[in-house]
């Protein structure tokens, strides 16, 4: 099966269960967005969501955040009916500074205009990639990124547990960690939050981080994206 025959818009359908594994991560993200929105510095906050599906991660949070009008915000979705769920939510909640994009969220080109991000959301990607491209996409987040940007970063624990590789990775390419998830509950949920250290390299476009994967051995269950 492809990401192609997938269906992106039903596999969102567990968000409106609490109890799934699905909601359960869709809280600690949201909290990491919020921390990451508050410690932003004053002024103008960028922020980024890479394969942003329904924008309930951003959405969830900023309407009721103190930042919210200091937010300009882009969310790259590459089925076009969540992104329309994601614009109708926007218009909802009167959240102008959001722009939601269709478009391939593994192209740095998507991101043209909207660097250096203060905030980078990247929620739902690495459960779905090959090892070496959930570490390319680590070594070009800080082109995204300002200096001081916090990224939120999901993947599922089920084994073999790749986080600990993960989190080797955002050290090399310069980021520290301010927290990581441990299992959550019954599930195997991993979620964490970094803050960009270094100075951010020059945003490259022209560029592609990753590509999804969802072989019978690749694909990730329902729920754990």
């Amino acid at each position: 099966m492809t990401d192609r025959q997938r269906d992106w818009v039903d596999w969102h359908a567990p968000y409106d269960d609490p109890e799934s594994p699905l909601a359960r991560r869709l809280l600690l993200v949201q909290a990491g967005i919020a921390e990451g929105l508050a410690a932003a510095p004053p002024g103008p906050v960028r922020v980024i969501s890479v394969c942003a599906g329904q924008g309930r991660d951003l959405l969830g949070v900023l309407p009721d955040h103190p930042r919210r009008d200091d937010v300009t915000a882009r969310l790259v979705e590459l089925d076009p009916r969540n992104a329309q769920v994601a614009r109708d939510a926007v218009a909802a909640a009167g959240v102008a500074g959001v722009e939601v994009v269709t478009g391939d969220a593994a192209a740095t080109d998507a991101y043209t205009n909207a660097t250096p991000a203060n905030l980078v959301v990247a929620a739902g990607i690495f459960g779905n990639v090959p090892d070496a491209d959930i570490r390319r996409t680590i070594e070009l987040l800080p082109t995204l990124c300002a200096p001081g940007a916090v990224v939120v970063w999901t993947r599922n624990r089920r084994p073999p547990d790749r986080t600990p590789a993960i989190r080797e990775w955002f050290t090399g390419a310069g980021f520290g960690e301010l927290w990581f998830s441990g299992p959550v509950g019954d599930t195997w949920i991993g979620a964490g939050a970094v803050r960009l250290e270094r100075d951010p390299p020059p945003f490259r476009p022209g560029l592609t981080m990753f590509r999804f994967v969802a072989t019978a051995r690749d694909a990730t269950p329902r729920g754990y994206r």
